[in-house]
C-alpha cells in the first residue's frame, strides 16, 4: 500500500505540473508553427537578423507577449533564429517569453510577495542585457551558424521534405491567417515540433513528479550555505540556486512552489532569483537544445545561461540591498505543487485542447487535397 500511495502521489504531482502550464505550451507550439508557416527562411533578417538595442527591445515585447512554458518557448525560439534571427536576439526573446510573463507574476505575488514580482520583471530585463554582453564573446560566428546549419537539417516527420518550404500563401498577416492552406501547414509544423519533443516533455515531467515528491525540501536546502560571511554566502547561493534548478528538473512555473521552500529556509534573495531564471537549463531541455543546434552551440548555450543567471541574481540582489528592499522570510506560504481543481487554468486548458484538436484534424484532413481546393 505504501509503494501505491507513493506511485499515486508521484503521477498525481507529474500530471499537476504538466496541468498547470499545459494551455501555455500549446500556446507556444501553435505560436512556433505560426513563425514557420508565416514567415520565409531569411524572413526576420531586417527586423531582428542583429543583437542591437532596438532588436533586443522587440524581441523582450514580443517574448512578454508570447507568455509560454520553457519547453514551448524554446521551440518558438528556434522558429525565430531558424528564420533569420540573430541567435542572441532569438535567445533574448526565450528569456522575455519566460521570465518577463504576467501568470508567472501571479503565481510569485501569491506563494512569495511582490518584491519578487519586481525582482522577477526587472531582473528580467537586466538578464537578457547580461546575456547580450556574454554572448558578444562566447558565441562566435562559426558555432553560431554551425547551429543554423543544425536546425535547418532537421526535419523530424519528414512533412517539409514532402511539401518542401511550406508558407502559407497571401501578402498580408490578415490574408495569411484567412488561408486555409496557410493553417494546413501550421498543423503539419506543430505535429512536427511535437512529435520531436514529446518523449522529453513526458519524461521531463514524470522526473520532477518523482523528485518533488521523494526528496524533501530540506535536501535541496542543504545544498546552501547558510552561515558564513555576507559576500561569500551571497555569491555561493547565486552559485547553486541554478545547479539546484538542473537537478529538480521543473520548468517554468512549476519551479515556483520550491522556490517558496527554499526562501523559507534561508536561501538569499539573489540565490533564488538566479534559481527562478533557470528553468531554461534544466536537463530536458539541454537534451532539446541539442536536438535542435547540435552540441557544439548547445554547451556554450548552457556556460552562458548558467553565468547570466548567476551575474543577475547577484545584481537584482545589490540593487534591492542598496534600497533597502530585501524582503524577510514570513513562513507559512503555501509550498503546495500547483493542483488541478476548476480554475482559470482549466478552462485555458480545455479550449487550447479542443484548439489544438481542430488544428490537428485540418492538417491531416485537408493532406491529400491539392492546392488548388484551398
Amino acid at each position: 500500500m505504501i509503494v501505491l500511495d507513493f506511485i499515486g502521489r508521484w503521477l498525481y504531482a507529474s500530471f499537476a505540473m504538466f496541468w498547470s502550464v499545459l494551455w501555455s505550451l500549446l500556446l507556444g507550439f501553435i505560436l512556433s508553427a505560426m513563425v514557420q508557416a508565416y514567415v520565409p527562411k531569411g524572413g526576420l533578417a531586417k527586423t531582428m537578423g542583429r543583437a542591437g538595442l532596438r532588436e533586443l527591445s522587440l524581441a523582450a515585447v514580443l517574448g512578454a507577449a508570447s507568455s509560454s512554458c520553457s519547453y514551448a518557448a524554446a521551440a518558438t525560439a528556434k522558429s525565430v533564429f531558424k528564420r533569420g534571427a540573430d541567435f542572441t536576439t532569438s535567445m533574448a526573446f526565450m528569456f522575455a517569453s519566460t521570465n518577463l510573463v504576467i501568470e508567472l507574476g501571479l503565481i510569485l505575488w501569491r506563494l512569495m510577495g511582490w518584491p519578487f514580482v519586481v525582482a522577477e520583471w526587472l531582473g528580467g530585463i537586466v538578464l537578457i542585457g547580461v546575456f547580450a554582453l556574454l554572448a558578444r564573446v562566447f558565441f562566435t560566428r562559426d558555432v553560431v551558424e554551425s547551429g543554423r546549419a543544425h536546425v535547418e537539417e532537421a526535419k523530424p516527420g519528414g512533412h517539409e521534405h514532402d511539401h518542401g518550404e511550406m508558407l502559407a500563401p497571401g501578402a498580408t498577416l490578415w490574408q495569411k491567417l484567412r488561408s486555409g492552406e496557410g493553417w494546413r501547414y501550421i498543423s503539419h509544423y506543430f505535429q512536427m515540433d511535437w512529435s520531436m519533443l514529446q518523449t522529453d516533455l513526458v519524461l521531463g515531467f514524470v522526473i520532477a513528479g518523482f523528485l518533488a515528491i521523494a526528496i524533501p525540501a530540506g535536501w535541496w536546502q542543504a545544498l546552501y550555505i547558510e552561515h558564513a560571511p555576507v559576500v561569500l554566502r551571497t555569491i555561493e547561493n547565486a552559485l547553486v540556486g541554478p545547479i539546484i534548478a538542473v537537478l529538480s528538473f521543473v520548468c517554468s512555473i512549476g519551479n515556483v512552489p520550491l522556490a517558496a521552500v527554499l526562501w523559507n529556509g534561508g536561501s538569499t534573495f539573489g540565490g533564488v532569483i538566479a534559481f527562478l531564471y533557470a528553468d531554461l537549463i534544466v536537463l530536458p531541455l539541454i537534451d532539446i537544445y541539442r536536438r535542435y543546434y547540435g552540441w557544439p552551440l548547445t554547451w556554450r548555450m548552457v556556460g552562458v545561461f548558467y553565468a547570466a543567471m548567476v551575474i543577475t541574481g547577484l545584481i537584482v540582489e545589490g540593487a534591492f540591498a542598496l534600497l533597502h528592499a530585501v524582503p524577510s522570510p514570513t513562513g507559512g506560504l503555501l509550498m503546495a505543487i500547483e493542483h488541478v481543481g476548476w480554475d482559470y487554468t482549466t478552462f485555458l486548458n480545455v479550449a487550447f485542447i479542443a484548439l489544438t484538436a481542430v488544428l490537428v484534424w485540418w492538417g491531416n484532413r485537408t493532406d491529400g487535397h491539392t492546392h488548388s481546393h484551398h
